[in-house]
């Protein structure tokens, strides 16, 4: 088959690969339909080099056709329309108990110190190949995929595999009053949805910032408030100013680890990425540091007694964070992988054509697996508008 594959940093490449088998009575073999290139992606592409290797099969929002089924998988059937969540969780374990399906005690990468296997996601979540190819080997798929109606383009329940789920999860965290206003920091895809997620659940008013034009546009079609973060100099100063002098309800940290406005971090993120990778894997281990210019705008902008949720993938041990302010201000923080299943039946019924979530207005590029080097490219560039790039195997 063919599959996008990781061949150094900035480097990705297709091309043929084994077809993937059922190993497990739990298995399933899914024939890819649409998978999509996700911002957490990019930093495979940019900063997480040290923990693939060489054609490793990336990809982790991904939907198709079930093509085989293990013994031991009951609800799936060949023929079957579904969408892969992004974590491998069992649905029976203490943490699935829970619904911490991304804590999943039967597929934790525990020699990493790491919760669920993820697919297509580096050696710390279990280098599971991924679905950024034609054909997907699901774990656990006696609870992982969600079926979804034969009807409807595949866009409309794509991102129930990760963006939907990470957005809808961001909001929750952030525990917005009715009446109150929330702040998205980052209009990429995870941003873009968290803030009109908010705006269905209930908030009075939501703030998108983001210095892309294109990204403000596509978030103000939505009824987003939006902010030029280098139009204001100090955002978490303006953003205070915004509401009332005390700053909004709920700040969402869209962004993570590559956020502008660090140099100092991105400097040094740079440099371990050039390093050979035991070098770098050891490096990052111990002493990794991410750009955190929008978590502490997101602490210093929300108000005293308020929450900040963090949907952004962060992966520094060594991260420095204003914890007098924080103390001094009683500011809940609340952040983490999204436990995808938890949220999917909340959300399925929303993808009807009539649209509350405007999920049929994100996709701003279609193409080829074959051409997914150029995806990523633009993904990563934000050329052309480019907001949500879908793959068509």
């Amino acid at each position: 088959m063919r599959a996008l594959t990781w061949m150094g940093r900035r480097n990705v490449v297709v091309q043929d690969v084994p077809d993937p088998e059922l190993q497990e009575a739990t298995d399933a073999i899914v024939r890819v339909t649409s998978t999509a290139i996700c911002g957490s992606d990019l930093h495979l592409y940019e900063v997480l080099g040290p923990y693939l290797s060489q054609g490793d099969v990336l990809g982790h929002e991904a939907m198709g056709i079930v093509e085989q089924v293990g013994s031991g998988v009951e609800h799936l059937s060949v023929g079957d329309r579904v969408v892969v969540p992004f974590n491998i969780s069992c649905g029976e374990c203490w943490m699935c108990d829970r619904q911490l399906f991304a804590q999943c005690e039967t597929t934790q990468v525990t020699a990493q110190g790491k919760g669920a296997s993820l697919f297509g996601y580096t050696s710390l979540y279990g280098s599971i190949p991924g679905g950024q190819a034609e054909l997907l080997r699901v774990p656990q798929a006696q609870f992982g995929p969600v079926k979804v109606p034969n009807t409807g383009s595949d866009e409309r329940y794509l991102f129930l595999s990760d963006i939907l789920p990470t957005a809808w999860q961001a909001v929750q965290y952030a525990d917005v009053p009715n009446d109150g206003t929330v702040a998205v920091l980052g209009l990429g895809p995870v941003g873009q949805f968290a803030s009109r997620i908010a705006r269905h659940l209930g908030a009075a008013r939501v703030i998108g910032i983001d210095p892309v034009a294109a990204r403000r546009s596509m978030a103000e079609r939505h009824g987003v408030e939006t902010l030029d973060p280098t139009s204001v100099g100090d955002v978490a100063a303006h953003l205070l100013s915004m509401v009332s002098g005390r700053g909004p309800d709920s700040v969402i940290d869209a962004v993570g680890m590559e956020a502008h406005g660090s140099p100092g971090a991105e400097l040094a993120q740079k440099v371990v990425g050039h390093l050979p990778s035991s070098v770098a894997r050891a490096m990052t281990d111990r002493f990794a540091i991410d750009r955190l210019d929008a978590l502490h705008t997101a602490v210093k902008a929300v108000r005293r007694g308020g929450t900040v949720s963090v949907s952004g993938v962060y992966g520094g041990e060594i991260d420095p964070m204003p914890m007098m302010e924080m103390f001094d201000r009683g500011i809940t923080l609340r952040m983490g992988q999204a436990n995808v299943r938890r949220w999917t039946d909340d959300i399925l019924p929303l993808l009807t054509d009539e649209d509350p979530l405007g999920v049929d207005d994100l996709t701003t590029h279609q193409m080829s697996l074959e051409d997914a080097p150029n995806g990523y490219d633009m993904f990563q560039t934000k050329r052309d508008g480019c907001v949500k790039v879908v793959l068509k195997p």
